[in-house]
């Protein structure tokens, strides 16, 4: 895919993506994908939208890119930011301008 777009990820909601860590990886799940509030402007090749990913883990995983591996979508490299934490784990987000 050249420009992934929040319809990509749409159908995905509730779908695992594994994490890649080299030799390890760490399971995810897709739990939101929705529009951004931002504004298009004029020259922006997609619509702006953000995804919401949970990690069961207690490990915190710093923000950068990372290989994710979806059965829908194959292989993707994504950078997430953690943003939450709760008594059930990570949440991670993507932002897609």
């Amino acid at each position: 895919m050249d420009v992934l777009t929040l319809q990509n990820f749409a159908g995905c909601v509730g779908q695992a993506f594994d994490l890649s860590l080299g030799e390890s990886t760490v399971p995810l799940t897709l739990s939101e994908a929705r529009p951004s509030a931002q504004q298009i402007l004029p020259g922006m090749r997609r619509e702006p939208f953000s995804l919401l990913f949970r990690s069961h883990s207690a490990i915190v995983l710093p923000q950068q890119i990372y290989r994710l591996k979806n059965m829908s979508l194959g292989i993707l490299d994504i950078f997430l930011v953690p943003v939450a934490r709760d008594k059930d784990g990570i949440v991670y987000q993507a932002v897609f301008n």
